[in-house]
C-alpha cells in the first residue's frame, strides 16, 4: 500500500515540474501583454500631459477637468497655482492647481489656422 502512494507521489512531482516551467512562460508573457497594452500608454499619456502643463503660459486659453473655459492672467510656481479669468466683462478671477488644467485651447487653434 505504501509502495503505491510513493509512486503516485513520485509521478505527480515529475509531472509539475514539466509543467512549472510553461506556467512561467506563460506568466510572462501576460505581464508583457499587461505592460504594452495598459502601462506603457498611461505613461505616455501622463509625459504629455506634464509637457503641456510645463509650456501654460500668460493669456493661454485653458479648459479645465471642471469644464470652465478661461484665460490664464498670471502663474504661481511656487504654489503650484494658475489665476484663470472665466468672465471678461467682471474680471472674474479663479485660481486653480495647474494638475486641474486640462487642455491649452489656443494651441489646437494656432495649428489650424496656419
Amino acid at each position: 500500500m505504501q509502495y503505491i502512494l510513493l509512486q503516485a507521489a513520485t509521478g505527480a512531482a515529475t509531472s509539475q515540474g514539466g509543467f512549472g516551467g510553461s506556467s512561467i512562460i506563460f506568466m510572462l508573457a501576460m505581464f508583457a501583454i499587461l505592460y504594452f497594452l495598459m502601462i506603457r500608454p498611461q505613461q505616455k499619456k501622463a509625459k504629455e500631459t506634464q509637457k503641456m502643463l510645463e509650456s501654460l503660459q500668460v493669456n493661454d486659453k485653458v479648459l479645465t477637468t471642471s469644464g470652465i473655459y478661461g484665460r490664464v492672467v498670471s502663474l504661481k510656481p511656487d504654489k503650484g497655482t494658475v489665476v484663470v479669468e472665466i468672465d471678461d466683462t467682471n474680471k472674474i478671477r479663479v485660481e486653480f492647481q495647474r494638475s486641474a488644467i486640462l487642455t491649452i485651447l489656443n494651441i489646437q487653434d494656432s495649428t489650424t489656422a496656419k
